[in-house]
């Protein structure tokens, strides 16, 4: 699909809107979904550190 300039190109055929708010959209749940798994990650790895301090401590 070619365009004639880039005001075109963001028009996207009268679709501009429905395509770009779909795209950011997508570009939200992506950011938010990955933020999501480096936070649980860092919860799983505090409850694994304190775990083994307890077991040290047992020991």
């Amino acid at each position: 699909m070619a365009f004639e300039s880039f005001a075109d190109f963001l028009a996207m055929g009268k679709h501009g809107f429905f395509v770009w708010t779909a795209y950011g959209i997508s570009a939200v749940l992506i950011i938010a979904s990955m933020v999501l798994a480096l936070r649980g990650q860092g919860q799983v790895r505090e409850t694994l550190a304190r775990q083994q301090r307890r077991a040290e401590v047992d020991e």
